[in-house]
């Protein structure tokens, strides 16, 4: 797990009449596939579109660290904020939560139904990481372009 932070202010702003690039949403089990569309939304308005099979990637670590976020990360009326950003040379999906503790990777097991979301992310992303903040944690993925 990388806990490096560069390139942060680079991002780039969205163009005029595209969506903001972080909104808060509820927590809550329908939350995943609605980050999923705004996620999608907002790269459908960067100049630098991502290839379908990078997109379908980024969109599948979203889901999983939105997934996280609302089970272990947040308490029922709790929210999320999710912060897209699309940088030069990577895309970095940041998903903030209520709770300090950090998310860990578990042993493989095939009798669980869960542990597998940060496997994948593990596997999909060009860096991710945690950051605390001073009420949560932010949990992020890079995908190069």
């Amino acid at each position: 797990m990388i806990k490096q932070r560069q390139n942060a202010g680079a991002c780039c702003a969205p163009p005029p009449g595209g969506p903001p690039a972080q909104q808060t949403f509820p927590s809550s089990d329908e939350t995943p596939g609605k980050v999923r569309r705004y996620v999608r939304e907002i790269l459908a308005h960067d100049d630098q579109p991502l290839g379908d099979a990078k997109l379908d990637a980024l969109l599948l670590m979203v889901s999983e660290l939105t997934t996280n976020a609302y089970r272990y990360g947040t308490e029922p009326g709790d929210s999320m904020l999710v912060k897209v950003l699309p940088l030069l040379t990577v895309v970095r999906v940041e998903v903030h939560d209520t709770r300090r503790k950090r998310p860990q990777i578990r042993d493989e097991s095939g009798e669980r139904a869960r542990g597998r979301g940060l496997h994948i992310v593990e596997a999909l992303a060009s860096r991710w990481g945690v950051d605390d903040r001073p009420f949560g944690k932010a949990v992020w993925v890079e995908l190069e372009r």
